[in-house]
């Protein structure tokens, strides 16, 4: 198979495994399209990955108006998101409650609610 190495980095311990130079390929990651019925209700925010958002709310060590990015969208009935802000701290299980869309986001968002509107 290969050489396995244990090794620290930082504040995470992996093992490392050398494949053999026919094997040592990287490979895309892959993205699985939303399920069509995740989509959100009345009053919830539609983000996609990478989406950039700031904090309404004190939420477990990040303070109010703190900017961060989308890392994952979940959920069918109740759409919530992880995020990573810029103090470095990474929260699961925000929703329209505790964040909003900043930047390009939100124009996204007021062109999608405007279409709808029509």
């Amino acid at each position: 198979m290969g050489d396995v190495i244990d090794g620290c980095f930082g504040r995470s311990c992996a093992q490392i495994v050398h494949l053999p130079p026919e094997r040592d390929r990287m490979t895309a990651m892959e993205y699985w399209k939303p399920h069509k019925l995740a989509s959100p209700h009345e009053g919830q925010i539609f983000l996609k990955i990478n989406d950039k958002v700031r904090s309404t709310a004190e939420i477990h060590g990040v303070p109010v108006g703190t900017e961060g990015k989308v890392l994952l969208a979940n959920g069918f009935n109740w759409q919530r998101y992880r995020v990573l802000f810029e103090n470095g701290a990474e929260v699961g299980d925000l929703d329209h409650r505790n964040i909003e869309p900043i930047g390009r986001t939100a124009k996204r968002l007021a062109k999608l609610a405007a279409k709808a509107n029509r």
